[in-house]
C-alpha cells in the first residue's frame, strides 16, 4: 500500500501555542491549572494535559478565586474577560493571534460606524468570542441564504470579518453574494485570511487528486478538519475523518493502492502515526510526503509567562 502524508498538516502555530501556554503554566504554577473549554479540538491532547495537572471547565464560575485560568485558542468574549478580572484569576490568555486580529478589525470597523457581518458557523466557539468582543450587534452569516435573509439598507454603511477557520474558497460565495447586494461592504483582505486553514485545504485538494482514499485525522468537533474531509470528498475521492489508528476500517483502504493521510490543525502528529500504524496492519506500507509549502511561523507565549520567563 502507498501512503502519502500531506504537507502541511496537523498542529498550526496557534494550536502549538495554545498546548505550550498550558504546559508552562502547568510548570510555573503547578497543577491545578484550569483551562475554560477545550484548549483546541482534540481529545488526546485535552486528555494528555489533564494527566499532567489541567482542569477543563465550561464556565468561569467553576475556577477557584485566584487560579490561574488559561483562554483556549478559538478565544472569549469581552465579558468572559471581565468576569475573570472582577473574580481576579490569573489569566493567561491562549487565543490564536489570528482570531484576536479578527477581533481587532472588527472593534476598528465599528469605531468607524460600521454595522458587522461575520461570516462563521453559529455556535462554534470562536464565532460566539469574536460576536462577544465587538461592541455593536453583528449579524452571522453561514452561507448565501442567509445573505439573501439580511435587511439592511442597501446603502447601509457595512463591514465583514470572517471565521479564522474559514478559507479563501469556503468564504468566496458568500463574499460575493455579499458585494452583489451591497456594493460599497468593505472587508479585510484576503491576505487576512489563517494561513494555516488555507494551506491545509490546498494541500487536501492536491492529495485527493493523487489517492484512492482519504483519511482525515482530527476529532468531529473540529471545525477544520471537517472541512478537510468534505473537500476530499467533494474532489470525487471516498474520504473519511478519524480521531486515531483505533477508528479506522479495514474495508475503506482494501482496495486503494494509495491511501493519502492529512490532519486537521488540531490533531497531533502522534495521531497521524497512530492511523499509519493502523495502516501497516493491514499491508506493508510504502511511506513518501508530498511536496506542500513549508510553515515556519511561531507565535511567542502569552506575555505573563515571557514575562515571569524573563
Amino acid at each position: 500500500m502507498r501512503v502519502i502524508l500531506a504537507q502541511p498538516r496537523g498542529f498550526c502555530a496557534g494550536v502549538v501555542r495554545a498546548i505550550d501556554t498550558v504546559e508552562h503554566a502547568l510548570q510555573r504554577h503547578g497543577a491545578p491549572v484550569y483551562v475554560r473549554h477545550e484548549i483546541v479540538h482534540n481529545k488526546h491532547v485535552v486528555n494528555s494535559l489533564k494527566a499532567k495537572g489541567a482542569i477543563f471547565v465550561e464556565e468561569l464560575d467553576e475556577v477557584p478565586a485566584d487560579a490561574v485560568a488559561v483562554f483556549s485558542a478559538h478565544g472569549v468574549s469581552a465579558a468572559v474577560e471581565n468576569d475573570a478580572r472582577h473574580r481576579e484569576l490569573r489569566v493567561l490568555d491562549a487565543t490564536c493571534p489570528l482570531v484576536s486580529k479578527v477581533h481587532d478589525q472588527g472593534r476598528r470597523y465599528a469605531a468607524r460606524g460600521y454595522a458587522l457581518i461575520l461570516i462563521g458557523h453559529a455556535n462554534h466557539p470562536e464565532v460566539i468570542g469574536t460576536m462577544g468582543q465587538i461592541p455593536v450587534p453583528v449579524a452571522l452569516v453561514q452561507n448565501k441564504a442567509d445573505v439573501a435573509a439580511l435587511t439592511f439598507p442597501a446603502d447601509a454603511p457595512l463591514a465583514y470579518i470572517t471565521q479564522t477557520t474559514l478559507s479563501v474558497d469556503d468564504t468566496r460565495d458568500i463574499i460575493e453574494a455579499l458585494k452583489a447586494r451591497y456594493p460599497n461592504i468593505v472587508g479585510p483582505s484576503t491576505r487576512d485570511i489563517c494561513y494555516a486553514t488555507q494551506n491545509r485545504q490546498v494541500a487536501a485538494r492536491e492529495l485527493a487528486r493523487m489517492a484512492d482514499v482519504v483519511l482525515v485525522v482530527g476529532s468531529p468537533n473540529s471545525s477544520n478538519s471537517l472541512r478537510l474531509r468534505e473537500i476530499a470528498a467533494e474532489a470525487g475521492t471516498p474520504s473519511y475523518l478519524l480521531t486515531d489508528g483505533g477508528d479506522l476500517r479495514p474495508e475503506w483502504v482494501r482496495a486503494a493502492r494509495t491511501v493519502g493521510v492529512t490532519a486537521g490543525a488540531s490533531a497531533p502528529e502522534s495521531m497521524v502515526e497512530d492511523v499509519i500504524a493502523a495502516l501497516r496492519r493491514i499491508a506493508p506500507v510504502e511511506l513518501s510526503i508530498m511536496d506542500g509549502r513549508q510553515e515556519k511561523a511561531v507565535f511567542p507565549l502569552p506575555a505573563p509567562l515571557l514575562e515571569q520567563a524573563s
